[in-house]
């Protein structure tokens, strides 16, 4: 998907982030959240403590900002080309070092209908992993307890965060 350059449909119920802070399960809930629908569905994603049989201690995530909320903001408006029910989409992504167990990034759909809700939110986050400009730093524990790392851009993942 290439970058729109024309101005994205905003809608009032959707709700995008990017921060240092620690991301929370029921903040992005609770903006997806609506009288009408029938299923909310969230994805979260964490810092695992491995990865291709790398022992992995923390991940330090950069993005261009103003960049990867417009990308989420076009998934958004795609979101309701193709699921035209949906009320909410909401995408929170954290940046900065982050340890195993923590929440990197939060995706969550509402809509009248679960199957719906559960497709447009993997859209989002497949969408999002190949098009935001964001990038992870993989800090791994070598042997002798050396560290060492290598950046990589989250579309280039062919694992979940």
């Amino acid at each position: 998907m290439a970058i729109s350059t024309k101005p994205v449909q905003l809608h009032t119920g959707d709700h995008f982030t990017i921060t240092f802070a620690p991301l929370a399960l029921e903040d992005v809930y609770t903006r997806a959240d609506d009288p009408a629908n029938g299923a909310i569905v969230v994805m979260s994603g964490m810092v695992r403590n491995n990865t291709e049989g790398r022992s992995v201690v923390a991940l330090e995530y950069q993005a261009y900002e103003p960049m990867a909320i417009r990308v989420f903001q076009q998934i958004a408006a795609e979101i309701r080309q193709t699921w035209t029910d949906v009320t909410h989409v909401v995408i929170h992504h954290r940046i900065g070092k982050l340890h195993i167990g923590e929440i990197s990034v939060l995706v969550a759909v509402g809509c009248p209908h679960r199957t719906e809700a559960f497709e447009a939110c993997k859209y989002a986050i497949d969408t999002l992993k190949h098009n935001a400009p964001i990038w992870k730093k993989e800090w791994y524990s070598e042997q002798g307890g050396n560290l060492s790392s290598s950046w990589v851009s989250i579309g280039a993942c062919e694992q979940d965060p």
